[in-house]
């Protein structure tokens, strides 16, 4: 674990992880695809505390199966782009991280990488990046250049089989992540000069080029785009199973794991350091921090939380099914299981709110408060950048050291 300090992300996504959330009471339907909207929640987000915010984006429509579209009306569908939407909300805030989701399997890794440098940037040191592959041949027909393997259903119920047919997306992604670092290290920190006197704006000799080549693109650089203000934004994976786990070992700052329970913690965690083991990573020259994942239903009386999610699942018309566990109590209770799972390794959660705007301000004003007065957690920002909250040091650039 990287301290004693409890780290917290919260996962935003609509009008909240329960497909029915948008017509909870309180929820803002007419405003999903609006800036002002999600500035309202990343600012709720600021207010407590979290180290960063996740925004999810996909090359389809959401679907109820992960691998094929469906054809339902009654749940949200459709996106903002997620970069342009942090990028949106970068001058709106002041310290919370910002991290969306973009797709590599079907997107250039030199366009993803300014993008995400061109985010820090804005953010003045605070942003992230999640990659996310895409296995739907839904997703390729967008594009006409490639085919993707399509799971079966059978597939998708093993976590394991699923992430072994999509081995090779995996390794094309641990590619495009790399391309992406050494872009972002392709400007030294001092490459430009500025010096309107005598004419430079910029020393040449510290721009370089990559040259990276692989079975999948070859690129080479430099960047357009400045070093970044944190060096390296940070880079966020999901894994379920051991193809995604080896990923994240290889190209991720932090890793979001889907326990059960605390033995499950236990359990998930070991895998988690054997792929660090097989892909030869130092952890301390390069730690990997470990996030586990909760979708939370919360409320300050005993039961109501249930309750509501129990409404919710009637609108829907189903239990609510998630790969993340499903929690429904109070701030104390999950302040509970959150310092229990801790202990087991964990350096930290993100949280999924079920119902926006409900239960992202249940976590900001009723939780961050619980886990403060058990010392538990930050009482204020003490640092300006994303990898500042997570306690990262900023690297070098590479190329800085043989140009």
């Amino acid at each position: 674990m990287t301290g004693t300090t409890l780290h917290l992300a919260v996962a935003l996504d609509g009008a909240g992880w329960h497909p029915a959330a948008w017509r909870a009471e309180d929820a803002r339907p007419g405003e999903l695809f609006t800036a002002g909207y999600w500035a309202d929640l990343v600012a709720e987000a600021e207010r407590g505390l979290v180290d960063f915010v996740t925004l999810e984006d996909a090359l389809g429509p959401q679907s109820a199966a992960f691998h094929r579209p469906d054809d339902r009306v009654d749940q949200v569908r459709g996106y903002l782009d997620a970069v342009l939407l942090a990028a949106r909300l970068a001058p709106l805030t002041t310290r919370v991280g910002l991290v969306p989701t973009t797709n590599v399997t079907h997107t250039e890794p030199f366009h993803v990488a300014i993008g995400i440098a061109t985010l820090d940037h804005a953010a003045e040191g605070r942003a992230g990046w999640r990659p996310q592959i895409s296995a739907r041949a839904s997703d390729a027909a967008h594009f006409g250049r490639r085919t993707t393997p399509w799971p079966s259903d059978d597939d998708v119920r093993d976590p394991e089989l699923i992430a072994a047919r999509l081995r090779p997306l995996f390794a094309e992604a641990a590619d495009v992540v790399e391309v992406a670092r050494r872009l972002w290290d392709s400007w030294e920190d001092d490459a430009e000069i500025r010096d309107a006197a005598t004419g430079r704006f910029i020393d040449r000799r510290r721009l370089h080029h990559i040259d990276f080549e692989g079975p999948h693109f070859t690129v080479r650089g430099p960047s357009i785009t400045p070093r970044p203000p944190q060096g390296q934004p940070l880079v966020v994976s999901l894994a379920h199973a051991s193809t995604p786990y080896e990923f994240a070992a290889r190209a991720s700052d932090v890793v979001l794991v889907t326990p059960h329970d605390r033995a499950g913690v236990q359990s998930v965690l070991a895998q988690v350091d054997d792929a660090v083991t097989a892909v030869g990573r130092d952890e301390r020259a390069r730690p990997l921090t470990r996030f586990a994942e909760l979708l939370v239903f919360l409320d300050d009386e005993p039961g109501a939380a249930a309750r509501r999610k129990g409404r919710l699942d009637a609108l829907d018309g189903a239990e609510l099914a998630s790969d993340a566990e499903i929690f429904t109590g109070t701030p104390g209770d999950l302040a509970d299981l959150l310092l229990d799972w801790r202990t087991a390794g964990l350096d930290g959660f993100r949280l999924r709110p079920g119902a926006l705007p409900h239960d992202l301000t249940a976590l900001t004003r009723g939780l961050v408060p619980e886990l403060q007065r058990r010392g538990a957690f930050r009482t204020a920002y003490d640092a300006t950048t994303l990898r500042g909250h997570l306690g990262l040091p900023r690297p070098n650039s590479r190329y800085a050291q043989t140009g």
